[in-house]
């Protein structure tokens, strides 16, 4: 963007208008004195509007203009024609005077020179440059730039406009530019102080929840910065070449939220080249083809870029009518996009770090259980079964038999402890040993408890595809088995993979073994014949049998099928 021409100062563009003023009558340099106090007053408002409210008000008042209308022309480009005015303030006129009180306001290509005419004969029609009585027009400058037009109609004396009106009315229009260029420059300043606030703010987000929820807190900032409608995050489409809507803060989500902008668009490879894309049609679609009817007006999207990586898109969009969003605008939501990409970046890997870090520490807890605990356990019952077979007491004998079998299954437990612990993390698809851990943690929600797991052998060494899709099938029928008859407290699953079938084969057995009211005589038997079924099919077998409650009180299902010669 090309560097703004210095302005003039603005006690020598005053100065230069005011040399018009000598030789005024005495009736018009009476109102010197309210016209200093005007300009003394009009850089005072608190905001743009209130002092474009000031300017009118107090040339109609100078002048003695019974109508005045005042257009701000957009802060970038305005002058065009057809493009429209930012702000327009009225004075002296009724909204039902409202729409023709706008043809005061005349072409702004036009607006370059101050103009008074009288009002159009009997064979001319008014028209939008020519309204009906006498008027009076003068741009709103600061140097070479127009901000906008004063335009002033009908003299409560009936009479016309002067060349000592025009004169006081251009002295108060020079101040008036300098006033609201002032207010313009505040106001920008304003603007991207908000912008970047919302970027601090977005960053602390971020890194602070994590990069799960960084795409719906950029969305939510960026509607709120844009004074927009909604606010859209887009990340690369999982197994397409489209942008997926991944997050959406609008009041009316139906139909945006997991929209898909294919690739066919034009717009994706602009935006995967880092170039934004704008839609200053309010007819047209936001998300360029994706379906969703176009809602919404002026639209923008920049790319999510940290480096040369672009991580995805962030659209935005306002109401129909709304105004287009300005070049100020754009290069602010840029930039704002950049650091959203950058904080993204960041809790995505921060996130990466504390995984790797809970890793770590669940490697060591393992390395500790298997070579600290699980040793010193086997140390523990060999003494206690040397102590056993040294005593003659048969009491005596029988309690350190008891205690070496605790101890055998506390090992069995510790070893699935440990087993877990090395499981490989959640977006790595599981084997055998993760899918039954995932299905007994499943099963502690409608049981209430959860149950106890013992893993025997190297079960993802040995266990190929299908005969573990059976094993799992065949414990998730036995858990609900055990949840919907059994009404059990206690279960026990064991996956034994060092098994062997009565005739030798090396097989994989599955114990599901709980404390419940067993297997009724004349219950329904649906779910053990199925366990029966998917057995059979792979060479193996199902049976069941005492569980284990007082007196063999419960059921204990075990299932056990094969394992092929080339596993083994």
């Amino acid at each position: 963007m090309a560097a703004a021409a210095p302005s003039p100062d603005p006690l020598d563009v005053a100065a230069e208008a005011t040399r018009g003023l000598r030789g005024l009558s005495t009736e018009l340099t009476a109102r010197l004195p309210r016209l200093l106090e005007a300009m003394r007053s009009l850089g005072t408002g608190p905001d743009a509007h209130t002092v474009l409210d000031r300017i009118v008000r107090t040339a109609a008042e100078l002048v003695g203009a019974r109508r005045a209308a005042l257009g701000v022309h957009h802060a970038e480009g305005g002058a065009a024609v057809g493009q429209g005015l930012a702000d327009v303030v009225m004075y002296g006129v009724t909204e039902a005077d409202r729409e023709r009180c706008a043809e005061l306001l005349p072409d702004a290509r036009r607006a370059g020179t101050p103009s008074a005419a009288e009002p159009p004969g009997p064979s001319q029609p008014s028209g939008p440059s020519q309204p009906p009585g006498p008027y009076l027009t003068v741009p709103l400058r600061v140097g070479e730039e127009i901000f906008g037009v004063l335009c002033l109609a009908e003299k409560r004396d009936g009479g016309s406009f002067t060349d000592s009106d025009r004169h006081l009315v251009e002295v108060l229009a020079t101040e008036a530019g300098i006033a609201i260029g002032h207010t313009r420059v505040q106001g920008a300043t304003r603007q991207r102080e908000r912008w970047i606030e919302g970027s601090v703010a977005v960053t602390q987000a971020v890194l602070s929840g994590g990069a799960g929820d960084g795409p719906a807190v950029v969305a939510e900032k960026v509607r709120e910065l844009a004074d927009a409608a909604v606010g859209i995050v887009l990340l690369p489409e999982d197994g397409g070449d489209g942008l997926k809507a991944v997050a959406v803060a609008a009041d009316e989500r139906s139909g945006l939220l997991g929209a898909v902008l294919p690739a066919r668009s034009p717009a994706v490879p602009r935006l995967l080249a880092g170039q934004p894309v704008l839609i200053e049609d309010p007819a047209a679609d936001p998300l360029f083809g994706t379906g969703v009817p176009g809602r919404y007006g002026p639209s923008m999207m920049v790319p999510l870029s940290s480096g040369d990586r672009v991580l995805g898109v962030l659209a935005t969009a306002r109401e129909r009518d709304a105004d287009p969003f300005t070049a100020t605008e754009r290069s602010l939501a840029a930039q704002f996009a950049a650091q959203a990409a950058v904080a993204l970046v960041l809790a995505e890997a921060q996130r990466d770090r504390e995984r790797l870090a809970v890793l770590e520490e669940r490697d060591r807890i393992a390395r500790d259980l298997h070579d600290l605990v699980v040793q010193r356990l086997f140390a523990t019952g060999m003494l206690l079964e040397s102590a056993e077979r040294r005593s003659d007491a048969p009491e005596v004998r029988e309690r350190i038999e008891r205690a070496v079998e605790e101890l055998g299954a506390t090992i069995q437990e510790v070893r699935t402890a440990v087993f877990a612990l090395q499981q490989t993390p959640p977006e790595t698809p599981p084997g055998l040993r993760g899918r039954v851990l995932r299905e007994v943690r499943a099963a502690a929600v409608p049981l209430g408890f959860q149950p106890s797991l013992t893993f025997v052998g190297p079960v993802d060494d040995l266990i190929v595809s299908v005969t573990g899709a059976h094993l799992v099938a065949a414990l998730r029928e036995s858990l609900s088995n055990a949840f919907r008859h059994a009404r059990a407290e206690r279960i026990e699953v064991v996956v034994d993979a060092t098994a062997r079938l009565a005739d030798g084969r090396p097989a994989v057995r599955l114990t599901v073994a709980d404390d419940g009211v067993g297997v009724p005589a004349d219950g329904r038997r649906s779910g053990l014949a199925n366990l029966v079924r998917r057995a059979e099919a792979l060479g193996g077998s199902s049976t069941f049998g005492p569980g284990l409650g007082e007196d063999g009180r419960g059921t204990a299902v075990v299932w056990e099928a094969p394992l092929p010669s080339e596993d083994a």
